[in-house]
């Protein structure tokens, strides 16, 4: 009677080994097509500027550590950590089953300490253009103890520094340059990492074709194939959805949500990306270098009608640097108000008087400028947008000629050479806060964010000083002195933030997004064998 009892719990457990086997194999398989409006200029975590871009490193690459669905942080690359009581030394214990991608037939490399150390050094390096660098200065060294142990030491200590440390390591072997990285090099358009999909090929219509990494060390994750697709239309792009050709999209046009909302073969789902919109102005042109000019075009623009009648209000608009939603957001300084009166008399100020053709002059200069817009950006909001700008700038005696440009043409124009008066732009933030890299001098120079060269010994002191304090109040304090600075400064005109939201197909499941990263737990989501296609 024992041995039938003991014969029935194997068969049991047999039976249950087996019905978690085929859940497995029901799960995994099929290919995601993802939409995405606009193409990256490059796909390393390094170099990369561009939102597009740093989602395809979350699924390509690994930090140190994570950052979890609950915004803990957890960990990835390193297994565990000790921080030292005077939080001047970080020592990461690394995973040992960590394998760079290799290609078919390849043996993989092995992840070590060397790859952390070579990442820190190319990253840090005055040769390799990157928005990095000035997030990490607070690093003084980094040391191999031994193949599988890295430790950081910092200038001094940091808030919330281990969050810090989800940074993206890139291989020893794999670049063309071993000291520094720049946007010729291979790597850029070719990475190697150790993340949940490796990159398979990239198409001549400029797709990103990524396969499931057989060798991940969280597991094989479910779906077989991820598929970045570029669209130059937003409007494109949400007919490629309804029409079956792709299966997702990242950031879905305001104007199509109700379209998407009435079809009930896809989810929406909001998520916050922390981003803001915005109107750059070159304070290297002698005009825009006056704040009552730019402070003037902030007065002229009516956002609250742009933003009801282009985006289905669905946004808020903004007074400052900082993300809506993040804790440095200054909510006591109000968004610039609708009063072209106003922007007329600051123009007077600045020495300006209407000419007989109704344009503003100056020492028999015409206040005109160039508003210089990336051709993949000419969805039909934007067009809206840069037309309503034209005529209320017109209103109030600017002069606005729209240029539309190639996307990296437009980059080389914007964030090489500068050579504009006005971009239309936005930024996506993560949590930090750190606007350093945007309006810090030291931060103006090629390929960096501050491309408008703005320079302000205060701001610059306030961005030290919020970054040296380890008092989160104080730290808090600093930044809503910096919000209310740059809202009277108006370096840029600070637009709207909108609700971002993604659509994709219902048979998509376990679909987890993050807030401004948006990737980091696609190796868990899966498509039932049933609905997959190839």
């Amino acid at each position: 009677m024992k041995q039938g009892v003991v014969i029935l719990m194997l068969a049991a457990g047999l039976l249950t080994a087996i019905t978690a086997a085929q859940a497995e194999d029901s799960r995994r398989g099929g290919v995601l097509n993802y939409g995405e409006y606009g193409r990256p200029a490059t796909l390393d975590p390094i170099t990369s500027n561009e939102m597009i871009a740093l989602r395809i490193s979350e699924l390509l690459f690994n930090g140190l550590v994570g950052i979890n669905e609950r915004q803990d942080v957890v960990p990835e690359l390193a297994q565990s950590w000790d921080i030292a009581k005077d939080g001047m030394t970080y020592t990461f214990h690394l995973r040992k089953d960590v394998t760079w991608h290799a290609k078919p037939g390849e043996t993989p490399m092995p992840f070590t300490a060397s790859d952390v150390v070579f990442t820190y050094n190319i990253m840090m390096n005055p040769k390799t253009i990157t928005p990095l660098k000035v997030r990490y200065e607070f690093i003084d060294k980094v040391e191999k103890i031994d193949d599988y142990t890295v430790r950081f030491t910092l200038k001094r200590p940091v808030l919330n520094a281990l969050a810090k440390f989800s940074f993206k390591i890139i291989p020893k072997f794999a670049l063309k340059n071993p000291l520094y990285l720049t946007r010729d090099d291979p790597f850029v358009q070719q990475p190697i990492g150790t993340g949940p999909y490796r990159l398979s090929k990239i198409t001549e219509d400029h797709e990103i074709v990524m396969v499931a990494n057989e060798h991940y060390f969280k597991g094989r994750p479910n779906i077989d194939e991820f598929v970045a697709k570029p669209f130059a239309d937003q409007n494109i792009l949400t007919q490629a959805l309804t029409f079956n050709a792709i299966d997702m999209i990242v950031l879905v046009n305001p104007r199509s949500i109700a379209e998407l909302q009435g079809d009930k073969r896809f989810i929406l789902q909001p998520y916050n990306a922390l981003s803001y919109s915005f109107f750059g102005y070159n304070l290297r042109n002698p005009l825009l270098a006056d704040k009552r000019v730019r402070q003037a075009f902030g007065y002229a623009l009516n956002r609250e009608e742009m933003l009801s009648s282009f985006f289905n209000n669905q946004g808020t608009i903004i007074s400052g640097p900082f993300a809506p939603g993040s804790w440095a957001y200054n909510l006591d300084v109000k968004p610039m108000p609708y009063d072209p009166k106003k922007a007329i008399a600051l123009l007077g100020d600045a020495g300006f008087k209407r000419g007989s053709d109704g344009i503003m002059q100056k020492d028999g200069k015409k206040l005109q400028m160039t508003l210089l817009v990336p051709i993949e950006k000419e969805s039909e909001s934007t067009k809206r947008v840069v037309l309503a700008f034209q005529n209320y700038l017109k209103n109030v005696g600017v002069g606005i000629k729209v240029e539309f440009k190639e996307w990296q043409a437009w980059k080389e124009d914007v964030f090489n050479e500068h050579h504009f008066d006005i971009v239309l732009a936005s930024w996506v933030f993560d949590d930090s806060a750190d606007i350093s890299s945007l309006f810090h001098s030291a931060e103006i120079g090629p390929w960096r964010n501050n491309f408008i060269g703005y320079s302000n010994p205060e701001v610059d002191s306030l961005i030290v000083e919020s970054k040296l304090t380890l008092d989160y109040e104080k730290r808090r304090t600093i930044n809503r002195k910096l919000h209310a600075l740059l809202a009277e400064e108006a370096p840029y005109t600070f637009l709207w933030t909108l609700t971002n939201y993604s659509a994709y197909h219902k048979k998509i499941h376990h679909v987890q997004i993050h807030p401004y990263k948006f990737f980091p737990f696609a190796n868990e989501w899966y498509i039932p064998l049933n609905q997959q296609k190839r």
